[in-house]
């Protein structure tokens, strides 16, 4: 009989155990899919405001192109003249006024092209949030949680809305790439940087005594 219960017990324990572990796995994978769903979201905020800066250019050339359109359909409308002399006047006064509309519609487009170069170019000098993430790491002596890191990131870029889920994504994907190091402190994950903890694995081994 007393075999018996604590056969029992036993195998409660291990179902508990089992239990335990797969509630544990759970919960990473729904924060693995919650940093997704925000990058995700963060890529589609980027495209949408691209889009809508797009939008305004395109208007703004379509404004340009009508407008010229139009000075130079209400030229073409002149009343036909009468006499030969006159007709020459009409073409040299339609000439003239199609000249300065071609101009406009020129520097209307090479002003849109050159503000659409100038944000392309701003937009490819930022660091990308993978960089910003692996220099802070790099810069700090102790380690440090995602929040922790979107919150510094946050104060330096203020305009970039830098999230925790996010930072805390890429922190992982440097985790995989093995240019940064997880350690779990009770239920809290902090990161360092491998350039960070490689000296101080060296320092270790150079305090251990010699045999």
């Amino acid at each position: 009989m007393a075999e018996t219960t604590a056969e029992t017990t036993d195998v409660a324990s291990q179902y508990s155990a089992q239990v335990a572990s797969d509630l544990e796995q759970n919960l990473k994978e729904q924060e693995r899919l919650s940093a997704e769903i925000e990058a995700l979201q963060a890529q589609l905020a980027a495209l949408q405001h691209n889009h809508s800066v797009l939008t305004n250019i395109q208007q703004a050339l379509g404004t340009s192109a009508a407008a010229a359109v139009s000075a130079a359909e209400s030229v073409t409308k002149v009343p036909a003249p009468r006499k030969k002399t006159a007709t020459k006047a009409a073409a040299s006064r339609r000439t003239k006024s199609q000249k300065p509309a071609t101009a406009t519609a020129k520097r209307a487009g090479k002003k849109t092209a050159k503000a659409s170069q100038t944000q392309s170019a701003a937009q490819s000098a930022a660091p990308k949030l993978v960089e910003l993430v692996r220099a802070h790491l790099s810069a700090q002596s102790e380690p440090r949680s995602a929040a922790e890191i979107a919150a510094a990131l946050e104060q330096e870029q203020p305009e970039r809305g830098i999230k925790t889920t996010v930072v805390r994504s890429t922190l992982e994907a440097l985790v995989a790439k093995n240019q940064a190091q997880r350690t779990k402190q009770g239920s809290s994950v902090f990161y360092t940087s491998t350039d960070t903890a490689e000296p101080a694995a060296d320092g270790d081994q150079s305090e251990q005594p010699s045999a």
